[in-house]
């Protein structure tokens, strides 16, 4: 019988997956509770419509994505903070930091564990900091980091 799963089940299958089980196995097991639907011709044309909706999600977020990699390149963050004399920042500037001022400056959301930093900065400089955007773009920012006169 051929069922279409409604959720992953370990060692048979993933969401919307359209598969060949056992009569008894789908009749007594998948459909009663709910796992899996027939795959009959109304239920594979939902399938069919949910997967094109979802391929189109992606796509218009993808290419969102590559427009925002592109602007993201005249981007730059200008945090100024109190030094010492030997260049090192009083604090430091993290993750969380950048991802705000991104939002509050440009009005870019961007969770901050998208954020690439390996350490918190803790000196004055200008960093390249790489931001993923999504499923293999990603774009630098310019950050630097000034002494508070």
């Amino acid at each position: 019988m051929k069922v279409i799963l409604l959720q992953d089940i370990k060692s048979v299958g993933k969401k919307g997956q359209v598969l060949d089980a056992s009569d008894g196995y789908a009749r007594n097991f998948l459909l009663p509770k709910k796992m899996a639907v027939i795959a009959d011709a109304a239920n594979m044309n939902a399938l069919k419509t949910k997967q094109e909706a979802n391929k189109y999600k992606k796509d218009m977020s993808m290419a969102a994505a590559k427009e925002l990699k592109e602007k993201m390149k005249d981007f730059e963050l200008i945090f100024k903070i109190k030094a010492g004399d030997n260049g090192k920042i009083f604090g430091s500037v993290t993750s969380k930091d950048i991802a705000d001022e991104l939002n509050k400056k440009y009005f870019v959301e961007v969770d901050k564990k998208k954020v690439m930093l390996d350490d918190a900065i803790k000196n004055l400089g200008t960093y390249n900091v790489e931001i993923k955007l999504f499923e293999g773009i990603s774009g630098t920012l310019k950050v630097s980091v000034e002494a508070e006169s």
